[in-house]
């Protein structure tokens, strides 16, 4: 549960499930926003990164919460046209760690309004960005707590040396979210 700021009662929170080209993600949120967004954990990849048809609300589709509707539009446009997921509204959030002011938040806002789709930038680049250079293992942790992956991209944030580094939703499921923008970018070129 997660309580709103006024009075504190908490949100009706509502879940949805998208079935997407790389598994099941499930979204949870309320009238205020989205809470989270939680990636399926791959040990296989799916063949390809070529935009995919099938992305589906599977289960939670009735008496979707506008910010969820605008979530699942744009995890929708982001696997099967990428190219439109610049015209779309990104939902607003409502996570603690993205109302309260701190450098983890600095970091992520940082990352959702300046690292494009198909870019990627280094944790010591996005500690720049964010205002503080020097605070590149910071950024590893705000990564690590990243509640809205994929919208918040930190799967376009990789090591100095071009290696792509640790993801919440692992290994494998980073690189084919890299691969698959890579492809996507080369054919809007």
């Amino acid at each position: 549960q997660v309580n709103s700021k006024q009075g504190g009662s908490p949100c009706k929170e509502k879940h949805v499930v998208l079935l997407s080209p790389v598994g099941k993600i499930e979204i949870s949120g309320c009238e205020t926003g989205v809470h989270e967004i939680k990636l399926p954990k791959m040990s296989v990849l799916p063949a390809g990164a070529e935009s995919s048809v099938t992305c589906e609300v599977c289960e939670g589709a009735e008496e979707m919460p506008e910010p969820l509707q605008q979530c699942t539009a744009w995890l929708r446009a982001y696997f099967c046209e990428p190219a439109t997921t610049g015209t779309l509204p990104v939902p607003a959030f409502h996570h603690p760690l993205l109302q309260r002011d701190s450098f983890t938040r600095q970091v992520l806002w940082t990352l959702l309004n300046d690292v494009k789709f198909g870019e990627a930038v280094s944790y010591k680049q996005l500690a720049h960005l964010a205002g503080n250079s020097r605070a590149a293992r910071a950024v590893g942790g705000a990564m690590r707590s990243n509640p809205i992956p994929i919208i918040i991209p930190c799967h376009r944030v990789i090591r100095s040396s071009g290696d792509s580094g640790n993801y919440g939703g692992g290994q494998l499921l980073k690189e084919w979210l890299l691969s698959h923008e890579k492809l996507q970018k080369q054919k809007l070129a």
